[in-house]
């Protein structure tokens, strides 16, 4: 299936590693233009040059996206470069466990910075750009928004309101034809995932565990099972699909996870 990707510009965030980056790599395989936009500076460029040297376009932008400038550079400097943008892929952020017991209120306002902020301010600065390309969004919130998670009180209230904002968005951008879907990936092997069951003393039992859990299959969902979910979402071929929750997560959320046992 074309997707018709060809040329797009897309803006993925977190872009350097696990979902952000199989989204990446699977949008030059589409022909796409991804822009990388990345917190840590060395994983960001050592990607730019990859794809690069395997001459493919694509543009690596680092940013704190906890700080508003961060986000506003991010669009800046795609549409310096390539004078549009035609997809907003919200997809950095990280669960840093700050509970109701175990966190502060501090702590807990930090991580919303951290986790939903940039959601807004990167497509308020996109917008104009999304209306001349009557491009769309798409939000990366997570399983746990809808399941809750237990001791991840600030994480999941940014990934219910990215929930939200996906809801809130489409209505508020229908009269420009522009869509805005949600995607919540549940267990997807990811270098973050490997490094929280490496926090057990036998990450293999642990991982076996979770997934006996997973309906289909009884295996973790990949990353790039994610991308595709999120490509075609992205493409033409979903061009009537807007204001949804996408769960490519083999059955973990909905079904009776008994069935996986």
């Amino acid at each position: 299936m074309d997707l018709k990707l060809k040329d797009k510009v897309i803006i993925v965030t977190g872009g350097a590693s696990g979902i952000g980056e199989a989204i990446v790599r699977s949008a030059v395989n589409e022909g796409a233009v991804p822009i990388i936009v990345n917190r840590s500076e060395d994983k960001g460029k050592e990607l730019e040059k990859e794809l690069l040297d395997a001459g493919h376009q694509c543009l690596f932008v680092q940013a704190d996206l906890s700080k508003k400038e961060a986000c506003k550079k991010a669009i800046d400097e795609t549409v310096s470069k390539f004078a549009k943008i035609d997809v907003l892929i919200n997809n950095a952020g990280y669960n840093d466990s700050i509970g109701l017991e175990n966190g502060s209120p501090e702590q807990f306002m930090e991580s919303i910075q951290n986790n939903i902020f940039h959601y807004y301010v990167l497509a308020h600065y996109a917008l104009p750009h999304l209306i001349k390309s009557k491009g769309n969004i798409i939000n990366i919130s997570s399983k746990t928004a809808v399941t809750g998670q237990g001791n991840s009180s600030a994480y999941i209230a940014s990934k219910a309101g990215q929930l939200g904002l996906t809801r809130e968005w489409a209505v508020e951008l229908l009269p420009y034809g522009i869509r805005v879907n949600a995607v919540l990936p549940a267990e997807v092997m990811t270098p973050m995932y490997r490094g929280w069951l490496n926090s057990y003393d036998n990450p293999e039992a642990k991982l076996k565990e979770i997934t006996q859990r997973i309906p289909l299959g009884q295996r973790m969902t990949t990353p790039e099972e994610i991308a595709a979910t999120v490509l075609f979402t992205a493409s033409e071929q979903a061009g009537h699909t807007t204001g949804q929750y996408l769960f490519p997560d083999g059955g973990y959320t909905h079904l009776d996870r008994a069935i996986g046992s």
